[in-house]
């Protein structure tokens, strides 16, 4: 695996991290290695230092088994590489010749692109130039989230990909889909009869999903500022969710069924117009404010963002998914920093029964039954239905049934990469993006951008510490109902 970028960020977090995490359970092949490739000047013994330091701060499993970091870290190696430099790409080739001849891993090779995205391009035609994709083995190439920044661009990545690498080699990672909890999903609908019959526009009155985060943009200002809410979560997290939750049963656990389905979903979503986007959508940015418990500034007072920035760091958005399933059934999006708590949950809420038997006042403490799948922080499904208080009267409470994970299995969970950088490594694209996913999904978004540009709606602030500007909830308000707090 060469990590292009592989002193940065994402590298040192996450990446060697999973690489030590699935040496340790003995998941990783034969032969295996790991050559880092940055513009840093460093040799072996450095590169594997720095691995080391990481590895020990972030691995998930503590403490550390020195015996399998030693062994991860001698198949660790360095190339300095300029990505502008087709030398430094032939240089590449060579200690990659090199260590499939000492190693014997017969040319297999993946490329994970942990840089910026406007390096894709360089990176994938030095690859070419330099002859690094002939010869034996397989070559996949993984690029980070986003793919584009509009329908155009995305095409134009897509087009760029795949003059060097086949679709089914190109890997796009959204680490959403390599949680547990999000996987989850597609179990707890197909493996178990009692939902599949209820999950309907017969029974279910609405969707709701929530991605909060209580943290601002911890540094990335100069990128947020040119995404928002919208490209940065929207598009791929949000979007991927809905899918999930809102595709036919495919035919098997396998890639192209999968996708198949979700494609389908991506594209049965009503269009938003210029003028509806008005009506359906809500954008805010917050101001200073307290979240848990500290005073935090504002977006605009945040490192590398525009005095006056108008990008939105909130986003809520009313879907429909026309089809026979789903039809006239709402689709709340919501997501947005500097929340009162960080969270990621969908809620399933079904429609009230058609007659209240035991009378209204026996039923004021009861709310409509819903399923609520719980992502993160604290993974897990809850049911919430009616249960008669006891007493000698009848009253009628709603309760909660409540799984988790961490305490029906009793063991941690994987980290999302762990899984993703296995299945890349086995060939298994269904938990990565395809062309086509990205695609639709941008076809949605391009039109909400284009009216948000144009001032449609207006702009809403909103205090750091709340759940986003006043029109959120009217945007539910007007429909009968409101957000669930989470």
């Amino acid at each position: 695996m060469v990590i292009f970028g592989a002193t940065g960020d994402l590298s040192g977090r996450k990446l060697l991290p999973a690489l030590y995490n699935l040496a340790k359970q003995r998941l990783l092949p034969a032969g295996f290695a790991v050559v880092g490739a940055a513009i840093d000047d460093l040799g072996d013994d450095a590169f594997r230092k720095r691995a080391a330091e990481k590895i020990r701060e972030f691995s998930r499993t503590q403490p550390i088994d020195e015996r399998v970091l030693d062994s991860f870290l001698s198949a660790c190696f360095y190339t300095k590489v300029d990505f502008g430099r087709l030398d430094d790409f032939k240089s590449l080739q060579r200690r990659l010749s090199e260590l499939d001849t000492s190693r014997h891993v017969g040319g297999n090779r993946i490329f994970y692109c942990a840089t910026p995205p406007p390096t894709y391009e360089t990176i994938v035609e030095q690859v070419k130039a330099a002859a690094i994709v002939g010869g034996a083995g397989f070559h996949r190439i993984v690029i980070e989230k986003p793919f584009g920044s509009d329908l155009k661009s995305a095409r134009e990545l897509t087009k760029i990909l795949q003059r060097v690498f086949h679709e089914d080699s190109v890997f796009r990672i959204d680490h959403y889909l390599g949680k547990e909890t999000v996987q989850n999903i597609i179990a707890f609908r197909f493996a178990n009869s009692i939902f599949e019959p209820v999950w309907n526009a017969n029974l279910i009155d609405s969707v709701q999903i929530t991605v909060a985060e209580e943290i601002g943009v911890e540094g990335r200002g100069a990128y947020y500022d040119r995404a928002g809410a919208v490209r940065d979560i929207v598009q791929n997290h949000a979007l991927q969710l809905l899918a999930l939750v809102a595709m036919e049963p495919p035919l098997a656990f396998e890639a192209n069924t999968v996708r198949d389905e979700k494609v389908k979903v991506l594209r049965a979503i009503r269009p938003i117009t210029e003028q509806e986007a008005e009506r359906s959508t809500v954008r805010g940015q917050f101001t200073k404010g307290w979240v848990l418990g500290e005073h935090v500034p504002g977006y605009r007072e945040e490192k590398n963002v525009a005095p006056g920035s108008l990008t939105e760091t909130f986003a809520a958005l009313r879907l429909f998914v026309d089809n026979w399933r789903w039809a006239n059934v709402p689709f709340y999006i919501r997501a947005g920093k500097r929340m009162p708590k960080r969270v990621t949950e969908i809620r399933i809420q079904f429609k009230l029964p058609p007659h209240i038997t035991f009378g209204r006042e026996a039923t004021q403490e009861l709310d409509p039954n819903a399923i609520t799948l719980r992502i993160q922080p604290e993974e897990g499904i809850s049911l919430r239905f009616g249960a008669k208080v006891p007493s000698a009267g009848l009253r009628i409470r709603s309760v909660t049934m409540d799984f988790q994970y961490i305490t029906a299995f009793l063991t941690e969970t994987p980290e999302a990469y762990e899984r993703l950088l296995l299945d890349c490594m086995i060939g298994d694209p269904t938990l990565f993006t395809r062309a086509d996913e990205v695609e639709a999904a941008w076809a949605l978004i391009d039109p909400i951008e284009a009216a948000w540009r144009d001032d449609k709606p207006p702009l809403q602030m909103y205090a750091a510490g709340t759940w986003g500007p006043p029109a959120a909830a009217k945007l539910l308000a007007q429909d009968g109902r409101e957000w669930h707090r989470p």
